[in-house]
């Protein structure tokens, strides 16, 4: 016969050390933007480098007006930076957590 274990209490809320609701509403919003798979591949494209908009569309095979919203997304969630050379606009990556969060995503999915 089987033994029957006795199950463990379930941990209470306050054991969980669980971050504020904020947090994690902050944190699921970021995931979301990593969701479309059109950001990704601007992330990819600015992986290693500083691309001006066009050379971004190029890259993803998008138009400007596409990627220039897509950017504008990026933007505002931290993921990426700008800086204006005269007329023209080149966006990178914000910082190494970007490709951190890249490279991690694509060692979780091929394990």
């Amino acid at each position: 016969m089987a033994e029957i274990k006795e199950a463990m209490p379930a941990p209470q809320p306050e054991a969980l050390d669980m971050p504020d609701d904020e947090v994690l509403y902050e944190l699921a919003d970021l995931f979301r933007v990593f969701g479309d798979s059109t950001r990704i591949k601007i992330l990819y494209a600015l992986h290693d480098n500083e691309l001006c908009v066009q050379d971004i569309a190029n890259a993803v095979q998008l138009s400007q007006s596409a990627v220039s919203h897509q950017l504008r997304v990026l933007k505002d969630s931290k993921l990426v930076r700008f800086r204006r050379d005269g007329k023209t606009v080149y966006y990178a990556l914000d910082d190494d957590h970007v490709r951190s969060i890249l490279s991690m995503g694509m060692d979780h999915i091929e394990e």
